[in-house]
Order: C-alpha cells, then sequence, then structure tokens
C-alpha cells in the first residue's frame, strides 16, 4: 500500500518507531517533532495522512491543526493521551479525522493508518463524477435521483439535498442548523424539520433506522454520514 504520512510526535525513539512500522506497511513517511516546524510541512506539501499528537512542546496539537484547517483537508489522525469526552468533540469540531489513544503498539498504529488510507482511496474512487456509490446505493447528483440495487428510491427535494450535503462530506458531522442553512437556504428558521427529514431518510436507506449505519448521529454535534459505507463489503 502507497501513502505519504507526516508523523507530528515530539518523543522522538517513539516517533521514529512509528515512521519504520509504517514504512515497512510502503508508506512514506516524514518526522517532525513539533507543530511549527510541521506547519509549513503540512501547509506546502501534499499528504495522504497527518498523524499528530496532541501534547506538543509550544504550540499544541489543536492549534496546529485549527490553523492547517484554515488551507488544507489533508486527514489527521489525533495520537493522545487524553480521554476526556470534551478533548474528542473539540477535535472534531475543528477537524480531525480519528482519534487514536496512546500508549499506542506501533502495529495497531499502521493497521489504523492502512484502514483509514484504505477508506480514502475507496471514497474518492467512488466520488469519481457525479454518481456517489456507497452499499448497494447510487447517488446521481447531477440527475438528483438515488437506487438501490438498480432500482429507484423515491426522495423529495429536501431528503434529496440533505443527503447529497452528508455524502458528500464522509465523517463530517453538520449541526441540524448547518443542515438548514445548506439546504434550506435560510440562517434562521425551523431547525427541527431537519430532524424530521433525517428520519424518513432513514427509513428510505437503513435496514434498522433504530440504529443506523448511514447516517449516524454524532452526540453532541449533530449528523454525520459514516465513512465505512464506501468501503468494500460494508452495506
Amino acid at each position: 500500500m502507497h501513502g505519504k504520512i507526516l508523523i507530528v510526535e515530539d518523543t522522538k525513539e517513539l516517533a521514529e518507531l512509528y515512521m519504520l512500522y509504517l514504512q515497512n506497511e510502503g508508506f512514506e513517511c516524514r518526522l517532525a517533532y513539533d507543530a511549527e516546524s510541521a506547519l509549513p510541512m503540512a501547509q506546502h506539501e501534499e499528504w495522504d495522512l497527518i498523524v499528530l499528537d496532541l501534547n506538543l512542546p509550544g504550540m499544541d496539537g489543536f492549534q496546529f491543526l485549527e490553523l492547517l484547517r484554515k488551507s488544507k483537508s489533508v486527514p489527521v489522525m489525533i495520537l493522545t493521551a487524553r480521554e476526556a469526552d470534551e478533548d474528542v468533540i473539540f477535535g472534531l469540531g475543528v477537524g480531525a479525522d480519528d482519534f487514536v489513544t496512546k500508549p499506542c503498539p506501533p502495529k495497531v498504529l499502521a493497521a489504523r493508518v492502512r484502514a483509514h488510507i484504505r477508506r480514502t482511496i475507496a471514497i474518492q474512487t467512488r466520488q469519481n463524477g457525479s454518481v456517489v456509490k456507497f452499499g448497494p446505493y447510487e447517488l446521481d447528483v447531477e440527475g438528483m435521483y438515488l437506487t438501490k440495487n438498480g432500482e429507484p428510491i423515491s426522495l423529495s427535494a429536501r431528503e434529496f439535498n440533505i443527503l447529497k450535503e452528508l455524502v458528500g462530506n464522509p465523517g463530517k458531522p453538520f449541526s441540524p442548523e448547518d443542515i438548514y442553512a445548506r439546504v434550506w437556504g435560510q440562517e434562521y428558521g425551523d431547525v427541527s424539520a431537519v430532524g424530521v427529514y433525517i428520519q424518513r431518510l432513514r427509513k428510505k436507506l437503513e435496514s434498522d433506522p433504530a440504529n443506523p449505519f448511514y447516517i449516524q448521529t454524532q452526540y453532541g454535534m449533530g449528523y454525520r454520514f459514516n465513512p465505512e459505507a464506501f468501503v468494500e463489503g460494508n452495506a
């Protein structure tokens, strides 16, 4: 498997160990031991994934991520000893794609990175062109219709546009206010309508709407489309 990984970790021995394991998996890796030196590398080069420690000297991982997200959408996997829900919620809110709790054995980290890269490749492949494929479904963005195993599924314009926003940003949480502004085109209004449409979509997409696989609730943040839906074999 190929991919270019930036590891931002201040413990040199650990960073070098992670790099060794990832290189053995076929990845190209570079190291940075603080956020100040990592930021220009992240901004001016193309990366498939950044593995980012939170507890860095000087600028911490959260500050690095906030600055990075002003110009780059590269996937970021946060590596942290912090387990507080507030840290996870904040990290996802500023643009983290995944969390790995330290201490993390290098072979486990390598497996997580491998899975993340494989998922990213699958998403990019399925989003090539106007038709997005996930599980047994195909969403034709230009034609504005959805099929399941080739059979059409009736969607209202609002249902389609909500699904399009979520599918187009897999893994990213949208608050009801975000969805209302994007789909209804209004900053203020009855955002409770969003929940009604989400339930309608789940009834049409999910085998078990009470335990959704595709459109998930990320508590405290809103709704997200499950990126695992793009991985071959998931439905």
